[in-house]
């Protein structure tokens, strides 16, 4: 790996010295993208503002050195990818602000598509783009790419929603296109510039070749090269400037902020996943159906049904279809009331009737139904990509042909397909724009390989343009289409674009090979070799999907990053780079184990369900200290009683002076390790008390128990917030209240749900842990007879865990879906006690499916509840929260803003670590949500 550079005039530009990274680990871990490419950059900058990035691009300038902007990183064409200095423009350009009631949002780049969207959704708006990558491709990445999706077509792309935008170019001005006197700005601090832009204009339009070339190809979605469309659309510099800028891919101007006009959510919708006996009997039939008014038709061959097949909650319609030679459309019209989305579907049940269905089309507004029929789409890539073979890497092409020439070209491609080989090939996409996306595997490394691809580009690049259409629909020319840029437009256009790039970047500093190149093998050079890692997290194709959700993402690492440097490092090994891989292994410690709050919501982001969070364990198990190991392992069969000294010693604490614990701690710390010693902070509370004070039984009546309550240890540890009773008294005296009675097992003082130990990696204290259970509770349950009732949703979801592992067939529930199920009902009307609640559900509640039942506990106690937007998981990750505080900081930092500026009358969650964690990020007691029910229903 090449040695890291930044030059002094760069990094003098930079205020904190700490946002310019040199290490190894930190260049590896951005050196990955969602693309096929791998380039390893010199150095990474996380830019503070768009005024700091204005001087970091003269001092660019100043010393010849190339900058790439990144933010979301899901890029599919290598635009986002640098051997140069990298610049990282998600973690602090988050901002969004809704405007005229929902009719217009200023968002900044790092902002992604499903946050502005969660925004909008309250007005009845929502941004026109809508990629596939919405939870995880930013603003900053729309813009760049024009990027469409499944139902925008041209007419809903950042290129025709953009209002304004806030640019700065590489010379440092600042242009705000939305101002009232941009146009006179523009001209006062870059004549030159717009005096060449307009006589660029009056080149275009007045060439009628070049008009009529630009009206044909932008007449469907078209993201190969620049966006000369705008010198036919716009007059005036500013605002054709603006839009040349989007989809300029970051080689023009760094994108600031963007002003959008959204578009009004159709409330109401239909969907039919229909599957037709081959992929020519779809493509067929796509004409009429675009006819019918499709809001869109999503096409999936046949690799894809039998890939979607395998996942969790695949759609009726594929589950259980053996598949052959099929191909799939997913069709879906979309209306403002019943009886408009009557009339479309009507007229598309009837389009589809004479089709050759494998069964009849059923359309349905079922929200369950949708979105198991949305998941295959939307991760239909990623998923594919990960079922590829291992060693192989996934390389994605995005073409575009008019509609009545789709079924023809992908017939010709897959003839492509057959004639070099590449047999695992799968074709998908946007349908009713003519818009496919096809993929090929393989190891693309040796001459062999590599001509065999360049044969294959060269044969699809004539198909396409031979059919009309363009070589890039969505995705960005990148580097992957530079070398073809001239023969899609020729040479007269392509001067222009060409003489654009010199005019706004005359050094030629941003994104270098992008769009604009002289190296007609680009697409040959730089291809990711996937290197083979351990089993949790070898199948990751490196989308990103899972990065906005990951606690430590503004801290240390993504879990994209975690698995990209664990690539690092095999490929350091398989070339005898010994020293790099100790470098990398060293950092790694803290950036990629100690840090990770393995609370597993990358899975729910995942499309292949890879849980980064298990590879840390596994890397952890492998780590364990003997001795810290046997002190766990010995802790387990003495579990009541570390627990009462841990709470007795908390509750001793809580009476001294917190300054002096803290000290103490922080001794302990520096001795044996930050990740073995927790650190004491004033905001803990005393411990709490012991489960055996409950006796056999919890509640009232003398009939039989209907569940059995296992209360969490962790409520024992740690008290309850302020004058509060905590969880497990709420409850005991919620279930007395509604007359219900729940066993407690025999020394429950003993039991835990094993994540101590499993977070960790100390498999021998969760073996001892897990067998204790799993007979308590095969006892008290009567042999599965009774669930299991517990009042920490970390907690449910660990004993789940623990009793599948260890194959007791025993029903878990948390006590808040129990409440509601069995308590709320009996408890008659209960009267609001609280006016604005601020909510915060945990990562498990989450996975567990718990957040309905929890929100609606929350509306029985008050008259308004409040998730925030910025919620996501609080990182305290039972004591990770304490041996790493600065992880719960930066993980709590957005949520927290937004809780104090509520200003809530109270605060709840259900998990007691997250209480804490949110306790001491907003300065608000948060209790559990039962506490709050206990105090509505007193009498």
């Amino acid at each position: 790996m090449a040695q890291a550079a930044v030059p002094g005039a760069i990094s003098r530009t930079v205020a904190e010295p700490s946002r310019v990274k040199t290490r190894a680990i930190d260049r590896v871990a951005y050196a990955s993208d969602a693309s096929h490419f791998l380039l390893t950059p010199q150095a990474v900058v996380v830019a503070a503002d768009a005024a700091e990035v204005g001087a970091v691009m003269r001092a660019a300038t100043e010393s010849r050195s190339r900058l790439t902007f990144r933010s979301g990183g899901t890029s599919l064409s290598g635009q986002a990818s640098t051997d140069g200095i990298l610049v990282d423009v998600r973690q602090r350009f988050r901002r969004i602000d809704v405007e005229s009631g929902g009719q217009r949002v200023r968002v900044q780049p790092g902002a992604t598509v499903r946050q502005v969207n969660a925004r909008l959704a309250r007005h009845g708006f929502r941004l026109g783009p809508d990629p596939a990558s919405e939870i995880a491709c930013t603003i900053g990445g729309v813009v760049s790419n024009n990027s469409s999706g499944m139902a925008c077509g041209i007419t809903e792309n950042t290129y025709r929603t953009l209002e304004s935008l806030v640019f700065v170019l590489p010379s440092g001005t600042v242009v705000d296109s939305g101002a009232p006197d941009a146009d006179a700005a523009l001209r006062a601090a870059e004549p030159e510039l717009v005096e060449r832009l307009m006589r660029l204009r009056d080149r275009v339009v007045s060439n009628p070749t070049s008009v009529e070339i630009i009206r044909r190809q932008f007449a469907m979605k078209n993201t190969m090269g620049y966006a000369v469309n705008a010198f036919l659309d716009f007059e005036t510099p500013a605002q054709l400037l603006a839009h040349l800028i989007v989809g300029s891919e970051g080689t023009l101007a760094f994108v600031a902020e963007a002003t959008y006009r959204t578009v009004p959510i159709l409330p109401r919708m239909a969907t039919a996943l229909t599957v037709f006996p081959d992929l020519d009997a779809a493509t067929q039939a796509l004409p009429e159906l675009v006819a019918t008014g499709a809001a869109t038709l999503e096409l999936m061959d046949a690799t894809s049904l039998r890939v979607g097949q395998s996942l969790a909650g695949a759609p009726r319609e594929i589950a259980g279809l053996t598949v052959r030679s099929q191909a799939a459309l997913l069709v879906e019209y979309h209306a403002h009331d019943d009886e408009e989305l009557a009339v479309l579907v009507d007229r598309g049940s009837r389009a589809l009737a004479a089709q050759p269905l494998e069964a009849a089309a059923a359309f349905s507004s079922d929200a369950v139904e949708r979105a198991a029929a949305w998941k295959l789409r939307k991760g239909l890539y990623a998923s594919v990509a990960g079922a590829r073979p291992t060693g192989t890497t996934a390389l994605l092409e995005d073409v575009v042909v008019p509609v009545g020439g789709l079924a023809a070209t992908c017939a010709s491609l897959q003839t492509l397909f057959d004639r070099y080989a590449y047999r695992d090939s799968v074709i998908f996409g946007h349908a009713k724009d003519g818009n496919i996306h096809f993929m090929l595997t393989d190891r693309f490394e040796s001459p062999d390989q590599l001509a065999r691809y360049s044969a294959f580009t060269e044969d699809m690049v004539d198909l396409v343009l031979d059919a009309g259409g363009n070589l890039k629909a969505e995705h960005g020319t990148g580097r992957v289409m530079a070398p073809y840029v001239r023969r899609q437009y020729g040479d007269e256009l392509h001067d222009v674009m060409r003489e654009l790039k010199a005019l706004c970047d005359p050094s030629g500093i941003l994104n270098p090979g992008v769009i604009i190149g002289d190296d007609a093998e680009a697409h040959l050079r730089d291809i990711k070799l996937a290197d083979p890692i351990e089993p949790e997290a070898d199948r990751c194709v490196e989308c990103g999907y899972c990065e906005p959700v990951c606690p430590s993402k503004d801290l240390t690492l993504t879990p994209r990053q975690r698995i990209v440097t664990r690539r690092a490092i095999a490929r350091a090994e398989a070339s005898g780079d010994h020293a790099l891989v100790g470098e990398l292994e060293r950092d790694y410690d803290y950036a990629g184990i100690d840090t990770c709050a393995v609370d597993g919501m990358c899975q729910t982001a995942c499309p292949v369900l890879i849980n980064t969070g298990s590879l840390v364990k596994r890397l952890r198990r492998e780590d364990a200290a003997p001795a810290a190991s046997a002190a766990w392992k010995g802790a387990a069969p003495a579990w009541g009683t570390a627990t009462r000294v841990a709470s007795a010693g908390l509750t001793l604490a809580d009476h001294l002076p917190a300054r002096i614990v803290t000290a103490a701690t922080d001794l302990g710390r520096a001795v044996l390790g930050a990740d073995t010693v927790p650190r004491y902070s004033g905001d803990l509370p005393g411990g709490g008390r012991s489960r055996s004070r409950l006796g056999d039984s919890v509640g009232s009546g003398h009939g039989a128990p209907v569940a059995v309550y296992l209360p969490a240890c962790v409520n024992t540890m740690f008290g309850a917030a302020g004058d509060g009773i905590g969880v497990t008294e709420a409850f005991r005296r919620l279930a007395e209240r509604a007359g219900v009675r729940l066993a407690v097992p025999e020394h429950v003082d003993s039991l835990c749900c094993s994540t101590p130990w499993t977070s960790k990696g100390y498999a021998g204290g969760r073996e001892v842990m897990a067998r204790r259970v799993a007979a308590s509770i095969a006892e008290a349950s009567r042999g599965g007879e009774l669930t299991i009732v517990t009042d920490a949703s970390s907690c449910t979801e660990g004993f789940l865990h623990l009793l599948a592992d260890a194959g007791v067939d025993a029903r878990v529930e948390d006590a808040v879906a129990f409440a509601e199920r069995v308590i709320l009902p009996r408890l008659g009307t209960v009267t609001p006690r609280v006016g604005t609640l601020a909510l915060h559900p945990t990562c498990s509640s989450t996975q567990l499916g718990l957040d309905p039942s929890l929100r609606r506990v929350a509306g029985v106690v008050a008259a308004e509840v409040v998730v925030p937007d910025a919620w996501s998981c609080c990182g305290f990750a039972g004591d990770r929260g304490m041996l790493h505080p600065e992880l719960t900081a930066s993980a709590t930092a957005p949520e927290a803003a937004e809780v104090r500026a509520l200003d809530a009358d109270a605060h709840a969650s259900c998990n007691r670590t997250c209480e804490l964690g949110m306790t001491r990020a907003t300065g608000a007691d948060y209790r559990h949500v039962l506490e709050l029910l206990e105090e509505a229903t007193r009498p």
